[in-house]
């Protein structure tokens, strides 16, 4: 008796995956960016009710910071591999490469949905700013960390001003990711990878 009334206790298993669910808000969030996005847009994609959204996953904003992980994890892993080049130069091409690719695909939405979801934020998603804002400096000054260790390593000039070419590159990574998003070819975010390299001071 103790046993069903155990099973009855544990209530109905959820009715759909949850991880096809996060990667359909994911895709909905990156077309529309945060603001953009109604919570019938991601009802509608990820074909659950209004309650299954909120007891799987809480209110919208928790869900968006869900699909931005999810993004994180898998469409930037590139950066994380872009980090470990053995030159700044490597750095830089294997960073703008890898973007290319992402904004590119023709499986995927276009642009970034950090940049997407930041540029559309008004003062009734503060806190999704904050959070979007955190996340960049976070990844910014990983890549400051490791411009100054090739500074030191001689592979950048003595003079280098290495936040200035950090903001530079992220400067030509977010220019990339807007132009994407407003239907760029590839060809012509190929030529901006081109020409960027071709500038680049170090090794």
């Amino acid at each position: 008796m103790e046993t069903v009334l155990h099973r009855a206790c544990k209530g109905r298993p959820r009715e759909f995956d949850v991880d096809e669910a996060l990667a359909a808000a994911l895709r909905v969030f990156w077309q529309k960016g945060y603001e953009g996005t109604s919570l019938t847009d991601l009802t509608d994609a990820m074909g659950i009710t209004r309650p299954s959204l909120y007891a799987a996953f809480g209110n919208k904003e928790s869900l968006f910071r869900k699909a931005l992980d999810l993004y994180e994890r898998e469409k930037l892993s590139y950066i994380g591999e872009a980090l470990a080049a053995p030159t700044s130069r490597g750095v830089a091409e294997r960073l703008l490469r890898g973007a290319l690719e992402m904004q590119t695909s023709e499986c995927e939405p276009r642009g970034c949905l950090r940049v997407i979801s930041s540029v559309t934020c008004g003062a009734e998603a503060e806190s999704v700013r904050a959070d979007l804002q955190a996340r960049r400096v976070s990844s910014q000054q990983a890549l400051v960390d490791r411009m100054e260790r090739a500074k030191a390593e001689g592979d950048l000039p003595p003079g280098t001003d290495v936040q200035g070419i950090t903001n530079y590159l992220l400067a030509i990574l977010q220019g990339m990711s807007v132009q994407a998003g407003s239907g760029a070819s590839k060809s012509q975010l190929e030529e901006v990878v081109r020409t960027s390299l071709a500038m680049w001071p170090g090794r």
